[in-house]
Formats: C-alpha cells, structure tokens, sequence
C-alpha cells in the first residue's frame, strides 16, 4: 500500500519500507553510476488507455513528479510534464532529469500522478522542489486521476530499463490506465512506429521505445573540462522531440550559474583600486605646484581616496558571499552588489538527433549592466557624461578642460609608454649580452628591434598633447615662466630689473596656453637620435669585425637557404568556406536592410544577428532588463528555431516544443530563482502588443503572489 495522493506525511510513514542501517545505525543507500558532469537518471513518459471521469469531455493529461527520500521519508514535488490535450493515450515530449549533484539512491521512489486540466489559465505550475503534505486545492484548475510509484533501482534493473506500471484512484482500488517509464540517454536513437500513437494530437504516430544505436561520443567533450569548471548549481531539462522523417531527437536543456559572476568582479575592483593609489602616488610626485594647482590636487587625491575607500568596503561584502553565484533581479538596486552582474546564466542546449549527433547551442542571458543603484532620475549614463562635459566647459575649470577626445588619446599615448619602456629596456639589455658574445645575428635583430621600439617610443611622446600637457605643468610650479623673444629694454626697466627680481607669469591663477619654447623640444629629440645612432654605429663596426670571418666560412660550406617561394604553402580552394562566406554576406546585407526598414517590433534583426553570430563562432549575449521574462521568450524561440532549421524539428511540432520549453524547460526556473514564484511577468495589455511567437503558454503568466 502506498501514500494516499499528497497525503500528510504522518499517515505515510506507516507504510513506507525502512531503509537499511548499519551497525552504527546510519542509514546505508546504494548509489548510482554516474558520470562526470551528466546528470544521474533521465526518463521519459507515456500513458495507455487512460480512463476520463465523464463522456462530456476529452483528457488533458500531464505528470507530476515528485520523489519520496528514503533517509526523510517525506514526498517532495520535483517537476511536472507538459500538458497534453484531446488524448487518452499521452505522449510526453518533457522528460525528467536528476543532475549530478541530486541525492537520489536507488532506494529512492519516485511517485507519478496523473492530472487532468480543465483549465490552463488557472492551473498554477506548481512543481517547485518544495514539499507537499496536502492534496492540491480545486481552485488549481485539475482534478486527480491516478497515480503510480516505483523505485529507482526497480527501473534500472528492469529489462530494457522500462516499466509499465498501473495508474490507481486513491484508494489504491479502481485501475485508471497504464504509465509507460524508459530510461533516456542522450546518446541513443528512437524510430518511430504505430504501436503507440498520439490520437486527436496535431503530428504523426509515433513509438515510445525502439531499437537505439550505439552512443557515439560527444563532439567538442573534451574541450568542455575547462568550461564545466566554472559553471555551478546546473539545472536540466530533457525533452524528445519528433523530426520531419519520422525519428527522434533528443534535447537536453541546461541552466547554470558562473563562479565568475563574483570572481570578475573582485578582481576588477582590485585593480580599479591598484590603478588609483598609483594615480595618486603619480600626482603627489609633481613637486611644488602653484596655489592654484595645489587646490585642485587635492581635491583629485581626496576625490581618488574616497573612491579607493568605497571600493574597498564593496570589496570586502562581496568576498563574505560564498553560497549562490548569481545575483538574483530582485537584489539589481543593491549597492554591495552593484557590480555583480544581474542574473547572470549559461544556456546550453544539446541536441542529439539522427542528422547532427551532439550539437551544442550555448547563449549567455544576463541582465542589463546599469547602474541600477543610482537610479534613473537623473538620466542614463550618456546623459550623465554630457552633462559632466558641459559643467567643465562652463566652468571657472575651462581653461584645463580636455575633450573626451584628447583624454582618449592622453590614454593611448600613455599606455603605449607603459608597454615600450619596459620593452625598450629589455632589448637593450639584450643587445648587450649579443655584443659580449660577438654573435653578429643576434647583434642584427636586437639592434633591429631596439630601433623599431625605440622609434615607436619616440614617436608616442612626440604628440602635440604631450607637448601642450609639458607646458601646462611647466607653467603651473612656482617660478614657472614662459620664454619669449627678447625685446630691447629701457634704462629704466634695466635698472629696476637690478633691483626687484622678476614676477612669476601666473603662477595664481588659471594658467593658459601660450608659446613654449621649441627649441628646447627640439634638443631632447635630438639627443635620442643621436644616442640611438650612437649604438648603431658600434654594432655596425662590431659587425665588421666578425662578419669576414663568418662569411668566409659561409663560402666554403656553399649552402643555400631556402627561398620565400619554398616555404609558401599551397591549400586546396574549400568551395564550402567560400558558400559560407556567400552565405553570410547575404545575411548581413539583410540585417542592415532590417535595421534600415521603419517596421515596429522587428523581431528579425534579433533572429538575424543570432544567426550571423553563431556562423562566425562567436559568443551570443541575450539580455533585457533582468534576463528573466522577455530574455527566456527570446531564447526559447532560438532554441526552437534551431531545432526546426538545424535539425529537421517536425512543423507539426514547433508550437507545442515552444510551449514544453517556456512551461517546465530551465526558464521558469530562472524565473522561480528570481522572484520566487513560477510567473513570467507580463500582464496581457503588454502581451496584445508581442508578436505572436514571443508571447508565454497560457497559465504562465499574470501577477502572482512571491
């Protein structure tokens, strides 16, 4: 005798088996082969012959699923098919999957019960993994039909790994039907046939279980260590869809959380925090500035302090978190995650079907990267640097400002100093061992390289912006003064100047753009190139030394190297990277047209970069404003329309594959690990105005309690 249906657990635990002990009285489970990074048990339903309660109406069947842990002894709900209408035989295309990381034995019973909907609207998807003691209420618009259990282990040992067990009313009398279970692997494939066939359903017969070839392996497996590394707290689906040439395909659906959402984060912020104390330190090796300049460095380094101290304070909050690795849409206005990217996920889908065996459809869904702390009262991040831009324009400041261009290129310039100093000095040193073994070739390509460095470098500082920045800090310390053409004096001012040292050119105020002297500018470039031919007429005559030697030697051995002709390398004209090509030009020419066309809602720009992108191997982003509601109708009409254009989706199909994936696929529970609740947060004035494929199942959207 079994639980009676959603039964209080008190009741139940007078009939449930009690599990093995051993002598220490911990309970021994015996675990399930498993495979790295695979989820542990996957199956797949059917029902036979079920029997409706009234003549007035056809079935709308779906499965709950929910499991029974032989350690608590208490039934929790795991997840639930789709619902499958007008039919007496049910056939399922939602699988169930148990990840790695699920502790289930095969002591472990699973407990099936049948529904039938009498109305999608009000049918609340409740089939979070939560437990349950009491039976549904009636409002949830289904009514009870039949249930059955098995255990784990009575599935895995069965023959073929099938079983087909007896669906009974609740008082475990009155036989309701037969619920077909088979065990699923990706690997394997299905031929259709008419033994079980999906009567009243829009598609063709079908077979539940048939011969299965032997798995191949995965393409691409091994290349996925590194990837499977940062990835956590997976979520599966697994679904079984039919093709246009009568076979199956099998689809693997997968969610997971990046350990990278907090990792990236604090090792940006770190350097953010590196790059300011070695701004200030830059800035307080000025020296002796004028008062003016004086005022505002320190303002800039109280300025960079606070930042500093900021960054800290969210630095050390994001190192206490340690469970989740996403940052959920409700927590988007929090400051101490400010920087954590909005639920952030990979999704995956894998599909084996006869044509392409483990195909691998990865999409990054992550919310908007706004500030959403701050707020949009004042306006965006565009808006917030214009109006800084036009503040230091209009200001008493105005005559320090530098454009956001010439900060880019003050940027540039610096960066590229960065990286040659070093580099610079690197050859250099190179040069010098090359010159104390006397080794002419290795003198000829330091010297080579010192030059083409060198000459970068100078070019770099030879920007007008590094001439005009020289003479703004040149102007500004104390005694600074500008040289200018001498003019005759008078008597008068000779005598004075005897007297009486000269003023400072304005050292007190604002200081302005004037003439500088060039020629001193000149002598500094001057004496690079002279240093820099300096070392070249060394190893010039260094070279000469040795290289009669070395080329005498050369003589006798009369060796040839070989020629430019001989290393070029001939490859075969690939006639299908060219069609690719072909074939991709035409999809950006009409993704411009797209863009240009005055049409609302053009959903196919969205279609058409999705495309263009996975032709060139890139990495696909799809994000709205928290990746929750408008993101998963994005994706799941992706996944779809690859299963139909890459896989042969079977047209009859494609709606009811849709509605399985936005009903019990991984985003509803994106959806659940967000707000708690199994809504998609669309309400139907918003929906009237979505294009027909982007709009939820019905039932799985509105307001709802969280």
């Amino acid at each position: 005798m079994e639980i009676k249906e959603e039964g209080a657990s008190e009741e139940g635990q007078h009939f449930l088996p009690t599990a093995p002990t051993n002598d220490t009285g911990d309970f021994q489970f015996t675990s399930i082969q498993k495979i790295p990074d695979e989820p542990q048990l996957e199956f797949i339903l059917a029902c036979r012959d079920l029997v409706a309660p009234g003549r007035d109406r056809k079935l709308n069947t779906l499965v709950q699923i929910s499991v029974i842990h032989p350690e608590e002894q208490l039934l929790t709900r795991y997840s639930s098919t789709e619902i499958v209408e007008g039919t007496r035989d049910p056939l399922f295309l939602t699988g169930v999957t148990f990840s790695s990381e699920y502790p289930i034995y095969e002591e472990t019973k699973i407990k099936l019960t049948v529904y039938d909907v009498k109305d999608k609207s009000h049918d609340t998807v409740r089939t979070s993994v939560l437990p349950e003691h009491k039976d549904p209420p009636p409002e949830a618009g289904r009514s009870f039909l039949g249930s059955a259990s098995f255990k784990v282990g009575e599935l895995l040992k069965s023959k073929g790994q099938l079983l087909a067990l007896s669906l009974r009313t609740s008082d475990g009398g009155k036989v309701v039907g037969t619920i077909e279970v088979s065990v699923m692997k990706m690997g394997e494939l299905e031929d259709w046939g008419a033994d079980h066939n999906t009567t009243d359903v829009q598609g063709p017969k079908c077979a539940l279980v048939c011969e299965c070839t032997a798995p191949d392996s995965v393409s691409g497996r091994d290349n996925l260590p590194f990837l499977n590394a940062v990835l956590k707290n997976p979520v599966y689906k697994l679904y079984r869809f039919p093709t246009s040439d009568n076979k199956w395909m099998r689809i693997r659906e997968q969610m997971s959380e990046s350990v990278l959402s907090f990792h990236i984060p604090k090792e940006l912020i770190s350097l953010h925090i590196k790059e300011d104390l070695c701004r200030n330190q830059e800035i307080k090796e000025l020296g002796e500035l004028a008062p003016h300049w004086d005022n505002l460095r320190k303002n800039v380094l109280s300025h960079c302090d606070q930042m500093v101290n900021m960054y800290q304070d969210i630095l050390t909050e994001l190192s206490k978190e340690t469970g989740s690795s996403f940052k959920s849409s409700s927590s988007k206005g929090e400051k101490t995650l400010e920087f954590v990217p909005v639920n952030l996920h990979l999704q995956r889908m894998q599909v084996h079907s006869p044509h392409r065996k483990d195909a691998l459809y990865d999409v990054i869904t992550v919310g908007a990267p706004a500030a959403h702390f701050q707020g949009f009262k004042n306006g965006g991040l565009r808006k917030l640097l214009h109006r800084f831009e036009t503040e230091r324009r209009n200001t008493e400041y105005q005559f320090i400002y530098y454009s956001p261009e010439n900060t880019a290129k003050a940027k540039e310039v610096l960066s590229n100093i960065n990286q040659l100093q070093p580099l610079i000095a690197t050859h250099a040193d190179l040069l010098l061992n090359s010159a104390s073994q006397h080794s002419p070739d290795s003198l000829k390509n330091s010297l080579k390289m010192l030059s083409e460095k060198t000459e970068l470098f100078v070019h770099a500082l030879k920007d007008q912006l590094v001439r005009s920045t020289l003479l703004a800090l040149y102007n500004a310390r104390p005694g600074g003064v500008l040289n200018k053409p001498s003019s005759p004096k008078s008597n008068t001012e000779e005598g004075r100047s005897q007297d009486q040292p000269s003023p400072v050119g304005r050292q007190d105020s604002i200081p302005r753009h004037s003439d500088y002297d060039e020629e001193e500018w000149d002598r500094v470039w001057a004496s690079v190139g002279k240093s820099l031919n300096c070392i070249i007429a060394m190893v010039d005559r260094l070279i000469e030394g040795d290289g009669s030697a070395e080329g005498s030697r050369s003589s006798k051995d009369g060796e040839k190297g070989p020629s430019p002709e001989d290393s070029i390398v001939s490859h075969p004209t690939d006639i299908s990277h060219f069609q690719e090509q072909n074939d991709l030009k035409g999809l950006l020419e009409n993704l411009h047209q797209n863009i240009q066309a005055k049409k609302r809602k053009n959903v196919e720009i969205m279609w058409l970069a999705a495309t263009i992108c996975r032709k060139l191997n890139g990495i696909r982003f799809t994000c709205c404003k928290s990746a929750k509601d408008r993101t998963s109708m994005s994706v799941t009409l992706e996944q779809c329309s690859i299963l139909r254009d890459e896989h042969q989706l079977h047209k009859d199909f494609f709606i009811r594959a849709l509605d399985c994936m936005r009903r019990e696929g991984c985003r509803i529970e994106n959806v659940l690990k967000n707000v708690k609740c199994r809504k998609y947060a669309f309400n139907m004035l918003q929906l009237m105005a979505f294009p027909k494929y982007y709009r939820p199942p019905e039932g799985t959207y509105g307001k709802a309690d969280t």
